[in-house]
């Protein structure tokens, strides 16, 4: 299996949530399965990917020709594919996953979250999507999203999609035990 994984370009400020995606990465090295990010080796990116390489997994990075002009791509990963734009990035990171996880970041990261889970809603795919919920992060976002739900704009079914959990191993487990996700999108 491999995983897509949203994440930030900056470490943030709490260690924590460094050492939550470098364990994640460990334990998808471990259980053999592949990465697919967005190639940089900046950030949680970085740690990211080294800690999967660490490991002796596989990471594949996707990254848009701006961003390897800036000296930004991760050169020691097992694939590197240079896109043109951001557009062609995403496509191709959904294309190479079999699941997907945001972990903390910033608005790229809500942004590649957000668009991913708009695709299952719509039906254009059907793969898990998680998010390691490192010191709550993800916590107040998770509160909105319950009040699209209760007021109307979110289907609960579309809500459940997002597996949501603080460990890494249990993140892991739960998106290869996820049924896949159905087309979900109604119109009331």
């Amino acid at each position: 299996m491999r995983v897509c994984v949203f994440t930030g370009a900056s470490t943030g400020r709490q260690p924590v949530h460094a050492a939550a995606v470098a364990q994640f990465g460990a334990e998808l090295a471990r259980q053999g399965n592949g990465l697919v990010y967005g190639g940089g080796h900046v950030g949680l990116m970085g740690v990211l990917a080294d800690a999967v390489l660490g490991g002796g997994g596989e990471v594949i990075g996707v990254i848009p020709q701006h961003l390897l002009d800036r000296e930004l791509a991760h050169v020691r990963i097992t694939d590197l594919q240079v896109v043109p734009d951001m557009h062609v990035r995403k496509a191709r990171m959904a294309e190479q996953a079999d699941a997907f996880v945001a972990m903390p970041g910033g608005i790229g990261t809500l942004e590649e979250l957000f668009e991913i889970w708009t695709w299952a809603q719509l039906g254009l795919h059907a793969k898990p999507i998680g998010l390691l919920n490192v010191a709550g992060f993800f916590d107040h976002l998770l509160a909105f999203c319950d009040q699209m739900v209760a007021d109307g704009f979110l289907p609960a079914d579309s809500r459940a999609q997002l597996v949501t959990t603080d460990d890494p191993k249990a993140l892991l487990t739960a998106l290869i035990d996820a049924p896949s996700i159905a087309d979900r999108w109604t119109v009331d």
